[in-house]
């Protein structure tokens, strides 16, 4: 089974309808970040996760975002992104863990189905909540991250990074490995975090998304 190292991870996207999508940007991103110390890259759709392997040789959470008609479900949310992840050359799989109605099959099932057919493969959990932390434990993910905390409609409107939260993860599943993922902007956002004793951090937009990051810079002078 694949292993992520503790240290820190950098998340690689560009979704439809931002200046990078489509542009093959992400394996270049990937390998910047892994010259600065990044110990993994996350990253979306296939064609990244093939971009981001030719370039680096560090671990690969691998996703895939697609949006269902009657589900908020958009992270890796059927059996159909599951095969594409296990086809591809990630390590990890990530899956949206929360309790939300997802469009297809349950993530019971999308979990079996990975240890059945890619046992090479970790499974991590988008969590929102100690409901689907619980959830995730149950089912037995190798990681469990904070992704989703403040991005479902059970956590709207909470700040991120959420300490107490983090903290709460890491006493209750001391033998599972916590990412905390979501809302890292500063350094010394991420010290405290660590301090918690998470495994591992995840970090996107204030590294990979230049559009972001030139906005917070604007919104001092406006």
């Amino acid at each position: 089974m694949a292993e992520l190292n503790r240290g820190l991870i950098v998340s690689c996207q560009a979704v439809k309808g931002e200046p990078l999508y489509g542009l093959n940007m992400m394996g270049h991103f990937a390998r910047a970040a892994v010259l600065g110390g990044a110990v993994g890259i996350r990253t979306g759709y296939i064609s990244d996760i093939k971009s981001v392997r030719s370039e680096v040789d560090v671990p690969i959470i691998g996703i895939i975002k697609q949006v269902y008609e009657g589900s908020d479900v958009y992270i890796t949310p059927t059996l159909e992104e599951v095969k594409a992840l296990i086809d591809s050359p990630c390590d990890v799989i990530a899956l949206d863990c929360t309790l939300r109605a997802r469009p297809k099959e349950t993530l019971e099932e999308l979990v079996k189905y990975i240890r059945a057919n890619a046992p090479s493969m970790a499974i991590m959990a988008d969590c929102d909540n100690l409901e689907s932390a619980a959830e995730a434990d149950r089912l037995g993910f190798d990681y469990i991250g904070t992704t989703m905390r403040g991005y479902t409609q059970a956590t709207k409107g909470m700040e991120i990074p959420d300490y107490d939260f983090i903290a709460r993860l890491v006493e209750l599943y001391p033998d599972r490995r916590i990412i905390a993922e979501g809302g890292i902007w500063e350094r010394g956002q991420l010290d405290k975090v660590w301090s918690l004793g998470v495994y591992a951090v995840v970090i996107g937009s204030a590294i990979t998304r230049p559009m972001d990051i030139t906005k917070r810079f604007a919104q001092v002078i406006k």
